[in-house]
């Protein structure tokens, strides 16, 4: 019997595939015996968390420090885990080992197909054939989770199509390269000389970047609009039911009161009007065209109050519990063959929009409209019927939103009579409109476009004379353009080939994570100081990093590689080598940006508050809270960067011994991770081994009582990489904290003072000693002072709150134990030369 490997793109999505094509219903394991291509096959069913890879420089490429940004056009570049705790590629070579096919249930659009080369990849070593033939890989092409498509779509199996993947590496290596050169540059050049950009990443992207310009572009109009006055003469009239009618001045508006004046001292003196004619047309408001993405989004933003971002993450949700279809495609036309009316027939029992299914049903489906093919998925399409109680509030809004959509598209137009009363007064013309609902049609179900109440036509007869109440001449000002909102931007860069549906939000939300733009009220995008700034900076040095024409041809170009009409590496080394030149020219051009940076920005001299005190100058340095944190020495005129999203405190007044610099401890809320830690050495490691931006938890130093070797007590219970290392920072809530994971163990309450010693228990674990003030002691037998395990020693065990996968784990000792030879050390000499003396130490 043949085994088969079937891999979805995420658990949840395994999960339901396994439920409709093994023969039992539900299979916990994902494994059962069935049939593949027409005999008995064991069938497995796993899945991938997204991208098995993720594209990155070579590790030496990485210091930003050291690496010209420019280099980063050309150095070499790898594939990476792109999640490296899940070691994806081992566990897939595991699941392959033995098995002669292998169907990829990835998602069917171009990042899906690069993902299936990425599984194929991770298991060639372990399938019995060649994963590369077509005879063993196969292909599930399916756009919703219901037993139907699934079953169609095993039956249909294709296979992997390798110009799309490539499509999405050239993608990848192009937004990587642009990317990272662009961000590292500015990010340095400008944090390095202002304190308030309040931004972590002075980042640019190829799509980021012109999503943004979308923005400062209608921010600029709405700058340099210039309002005008004009005039409007308006007139009141009363029709014979008694009803109060205001007229429409056919002129519409006058920019001169003197010559709009005119126009109303010609019918002032009259008293009545004459309706010199009633006209009336039959008119239909068209039901809508079939559900994408990009409309989705639109909808959600300006309708649903939900970020773009959110919305898809939603539809996403409700996607691999199958309740729509594939909510990611161009596509606003249904296939000839698709079922229509059984999916709405699952609709008809809704208490919702049940009446209105079931009258549709009965009087005839009718045909969507013909929208656009784009070859992908079919429309966004609800594919199980719902309720409120079974999903929370705003998934309900989407799915909601959805089916009343899919049902509008298939009900009748909606058909009113628009009638048009033409009324002169004294040869000047004035009309009213208004109309008639013959026939609502799909607003029975699609309620929010249904028409107003005030659109109702007044009762007016061909040449009846009627009263006039009031005339007047109304004074008004031109008003500007609105900020953008969410919905007008997603228009915008689907116009201009701006990102694809599934990236559009994702910019969005980029932009407003980097302090670019604030989504105001109504979900409007106004852009920050920074982001016109930005912007403006950009137009002054080359306009065409800003502009959506260099990313749309971008664009065209990667479709060509999908279509395998262009070569992958044409396109990316001329790709590549337009934007290197670029870089090179907005380098040399960088005062020019720089220039309007100075006029919205401080300078880190005149930033921050006095903080803790340098370890060359012994002044005190700033400490610039304003993102990313900073501490800035004006003396020196040296920047070092400090751990994000925390607190940053003095630690008692005490120094480093390698650099004098002052301890400083970091805090991420109440209840949090904290550790001691330089500001020099986390932005300049003193030891080989030891990683930038790591704290004295790290620090192999052989005597500091806040380093690794003084505090560090085993290897993490939860992570393969992590210490577990005493936080001298945390009394009397003493924690022990992993140097890796969010591991923190709490431990000792209210005790005066631990100490980790030197001694070693047969776990593996170093000895801590407690001691606590006599009156506020813990420990067994009234003692204030004992030393044991944190995890073997019995009286302390209801002192010490252990992880659950503590419970029965045996601590291992960390490497290199208490030994005074923990490994050699890179000799940096702290300002002032004082510690030559510790280099014995390490060589």
């Amino acid at each position: 019997m043949k085994t088969v490997l079937m891999v979805a793109e995420k658990p949840s999505l395994a999960a339901s595939l396994a439920n409709i094509l093994s023969s039992n219903g539900a299979c916990s394991v994902h494994e059962w015996n069935g049939t593949f291509q027409g005999a008995p096959a064991r069938l497995r069913m796993t899945s991938v968390c997204g991208h098995v890879m993720g594209v990155d420089f070579l590790s030496k490429y990485n210091n930003w420090d050291r690496v010209d940004p420019v280099e980063l056009f050309s150095c070499p570049i790898e594939k990476k885990e792109a999640t490296p705790k899940l070691k994806m590629p081992i566990f897939l070579g595991l699941e392959a080992k033995g098995c002669d096919n292998l169907v990829l249930w990835l998602d069917c659009d171009k990042e899906g197909e690069n993902i299936c080369f990425e599984v194929m990849n991770s298991v060639a070593r372990s399938m019995n054939g060649d994963v590369y033939s077509n005879s063993v890989t196969y292909r599930a092409r399916f756009s919703a989770i219901t037993e139907k498509d699934i079953k169609a779509a095993f039956n249909n199996l294709s296979h992997p199509n390798e110009n799309e993947a490539r499509s999405v590496d050239a993608r990848q290596e192009l937004d990587l390269r642009i990317g990272c050169a662009f961000t590292r540059f500015q990010t340095k050049f400008f944090q390095g000389r202002y304190g308030d950009l309040d931004s972590s990443l002075i980042s640019y992207g190829p799509c980021q970047t012109p999503t943004l310009g979308f923005c400062v572009q209608r921010h600029d109009q709405i700058q340099t609009f210039k309002p005008e006055q004009y005039w409007v003469v308006k007139v009141t009239i009363k029709t014979k039911d008694g009803e109060d009618v205001n007229l429409d001045w056919k002129r519409v508006r006058c920019f001169d009161k003197e010559v709009a004046n005119m126009f109303l001292q010609q019918i002032k003196d009259q008293t009545q009007a004459k309706v010199v004619s009633v006209i009336s047309k039959e008119k239909a408001k068209a039901r809508p065209a079939a559900l994408n993405t990009v409309e989705l989004m639109r909808v959600a933003s300006s309708g649903l109050g939900m970020g773009p971002h959110h919305a898809m993450q939603i539809a996403e949700k409700l996607y691999t519990q199958g309740y729509i279809s594939y909510p990611r495609t161009e596509t606003t036309r249904y296939p000839e063959n698709f079922d229509l009316v059984g999916v709405l027939r699952q609709q008809q029992n809704s208490s919702e929009w049940g009446d209105e299914v079931r009258e549709i049903l009965a009087r005839g489906v009718n045909r969507p409209k013909s929208g656009h093919d784009a070859g992908d998925h079919p429309p966004i399409t609800p594919m199980k019927l719902a309720s409120r109680n079974e999903l929370d509030s705003e998934a309900w809004k989407l799915y909601d939103y959805i089916a009343r959509h899919f049902i509008g598209t298939l009900a009748r137009d909606c058909k009113y009579l628009s009638t048009t009363a033409t009324i002169t007064i004294n040869d000047e013309t004035f009309t009213v409109t208004g109309k008639t609902l013959l026939d609502p049609g799909y607003t029975t179900v699609m309620t929010w476009q249904a028409f107003d109440k005030t659109e109702i036509v007044p009762n007016l007869s061909e040449n009846e004379t009627v009263q006039i109440k009031e005339m007047r001449l109304t004074e008004h000002q031109t008003s500007p353009p609105d900020y953008l909102t969410e919905s007008e931007l997603i228009t915008l860069m689907e116009t201009h080939g701006i990102g694809t549906d599934a990236s559009i939000p994702v910019h969005i939300n980029n932009i407003s994570q980097r302090n670019y733009v604030t989504v105001t009220p109504g979900r409007k995008l106004k852009p920050t100081n920074l982001g016109i700034v930005l912007v403006h900076g950009y137009q002054k040095i080359d306009a065409e990093l800003v502009l959506p024409t260099m990313r749309s041809a971008v664009e065209e170009q990667l479709n060509l590689i999908a279509h395998g009409k262009a070569n992958f590496q044409a396109v990316l080394k001329h790709t590549v080598e337009i934007f290197r030149l670029k870089f090179q020219y907005f380098v040399k051009n960088i005062d020019g940006m720089d220039q309007l940076f100075e006029v919205s920005f401080s300078p880190l001299s005149a930033s921050g508050k006095a903080h803790s005190r340098c370890g060359k100058c012994r002044r005190y340095m700033k400490y610039i809270q304003a993102k990313p944190p900073r501490l800035h020495c004006p003396q020196c005129d040296e920047t070092y960067s400090l751990p994000q999203n925390g607190t940053v405190k003095l630690f008692r007044e005490l120094k480093c011994p390698l650099d004098d610099f002052e301890l400083l401890c970091w805090t991420m809320g109440n209840k949090g991770k904290s550790f001691v830690f330089c500001p020099y050495c986390y932005n300049h490691p003193p030891f080989k081994d030891m990683k930038k931006a790591s704290g004295c938890n790290s620090c192999p130093h052989p005597t500091c009582p806040y380093s690794l070797n003084s505090n560090g007590v085993c290897s993490c219970v939860e992570c393969d990489s992590g210490v577990l290392v005493l936080d001298p920072s945390s009394g009397p809530k003493w924690k022990l904290g992993c140097t890796r994971c969010d591991t923190i163990i709490s431990l000792f309450d209210d005790a005066q003072k631990l100490t980790v010693l030197a001694d070693v228990c047969d776990c593996g674990a170093q000895l801590i000693n407690v001691e606590y003030k006599a009156e506020k002691t813990k420990l067994p037998n009234s003692s204030s002072e004992m030393k044991g395990c944190v995890f073997c020693t019995s009286e302390f065990g209801r002192l010490v709150d252990k992880p659950k996968t503590a419970v029965n784990t045996r601590p291992r000792p960390f490497r290199g134990g208490k030994a005074p030879n923990r490994g050699r050390g890179r000799a940096r000499g702290k300002p002032k030369d004082k510690m030559a003396q510790l280099a014995a130490y390490f060589v």
